[in-house]
């Protein structure tokens, strides 16, 4: 028999598998040329050539031990790698053994909350947020607190101090952001981390940042992403491959940890634990090897940012209010008519899916993701297009 806890949160399960299954049923019936799918995340283009040379070199090695047990955070070479890589980067200073591979990001933030929560210890999110984090809070006894962003998804700092107590133990930001494609710039950062720092002191212990980073290289007009992990001591860098290499199954990423981070040995002490317990044991061994050779490589961004323009040039012409994306491969417009809900139902009646913003906590707008073909997004627009 299923737990009464998992009954009820497969009840109340992700909006983007909802329409999975929705997109797979309407496929059946008109066929799959005939269903436009704007509402998944999984990324149509392969992985860089660079990948699969990689993947042959490796499958050529005839070194002993390539795929028996390792330490529980990684070969270490490989995480030296990562922190050479992070460093030299500007993102975070720091070094292999404060680096933990990770089964991707969904997998590394888990054990993070694992690590870090007791039994009602109250973590925030930013709404809009990826619908899964709630999720992620709830399985380690976390309670989830949603603080709202501005009308363009900047952080409000002054809805976020409402909303942090004595039991406040992390705040999770997801930068470049999913579902809007917000990319916080530099001085939106600085006042987060000064904010704080601030109420870190007067509370006299740490409250942690969790930064999911998997779309840090997936941004356009030569915007940066700020280094959070490095402005602020006690956080978590996460990151993954799925997105920058295309290649979201096969699982593969990494926390990175402040090395300033009050009792920073004990928690990556903490971290590893926790990969082995949860069940993780230690991430994909040929793909840990795979990503340390291709710390400088990434798909062709341009093959999102054309998409991107064609889809928002699109859609604000023919009247849909946008927040122009600055990152990521989705955008967030407003519904016509207010109501994500019913707007979602008009366009699955003209064979397009999409995603209501309900399911990442803001209603009133609806997510799509253009890392799908340029067909696809072509007849989506024109069903769009009339139902504005």
């Amino acid at each position: 028999m299923v737990s009464q806890y998992i009954s009820h949160a497969m009840e109340k399960s992700s909006w983007i598998r909802r329409m999975f299954e929705v997109g797979a049923e309407l496929k059946r019936i008109h066929g799959p040329g005939n269903v436009f799918d704007l509402s998944l995340g999984n990324p149509i283009i392969e992985p860089p050539q660079k990948f699969f040379e990689v993947m042959e070199d490796i499958s050529r090695q005839t070194k002993s031990g390539l795929h028996r047990y390792m330490p529980n955070a990684g070969f270490p070479e490989v995480r030296e790698k990562i922190a050479n890589h992070l460093t030299k980067k500007n993102i975070l200073k720091t070094d292999g053994k404060h680096v933990i591979m990770s089964c991707g990001a969904g997998g590394g933030i888990n054990v993070i909350l694992r690590t870090l929560l007791d039994q009602g210890d109250e973590v925030i999110i930013l709404a809009p947020f990826f619908s899964e984090y709630q999720f992620y809070v709830r399985n380690h006894h976390g309670k989830v607190v949603i603080a709202e962003t501005d009308e363009h998804f900047n952080i409000d700092i002054e809805k976020l101090e409402k909303k942090m107590n004595k039991k406040t133990k992390a705040i999770i930001i997801n930068n470049p952001n999913n579902p809007t494609g917000k990319v916080y710039d530099k001085e939106t950062v600085q006042k987060f981390v000064d904010f704080m720092h601030e109420k870190q002191k007067k509370c006299k212990r740490p409250i942690y940042i969790i930064s999911d980073e998997p779309y840090r290289e997936i941004v356009y007009d030569d915007v940066e992403v700020p280094p959070i992990c490095q402005m602020y001591e006690n956080s978590f860098l996460v990151y993954s491959w799925s997105k920058s290499l295309a290649i979201p199954g096969d699982r593969i990423g990494y926390i990175a940890v402040n090395p300033e981070m009050e009792h920073a040995q004990k928690v990556v002490d903490g971290l590893i634990f926790c990969t082995r317990v949860l069940g993780f044991v230690n991430a994909p061994a040929i793909m840990q090897l795979a990503v340390g050779e291709l710390l400088d490589t990434t798909v062709d961004i341009d093959f999102y940012e054309r998409k991107k323009k064609l889809l928002f040039q699109r859609l604000t012409a023919a009247g849909y209010e946008i927040e122009e994306p600055k990152g990521t491969f989705y955008m967030f417009p407003k519904a016509p008519g207010g109501d994500d809900l019913a707007f979602t139902e008009r366009a699955k009646d003209e064979k397009v899916l999409i995603v209501p913003g309900v399911g990442f906590g803001r209603g009133g707008h609806f997510r799509i993701s253009y890392c799908t073909d340029d067909r696809t997004i072509e007849n989506a627009c024109d069903r769009l297009e009339k139902i504005v």
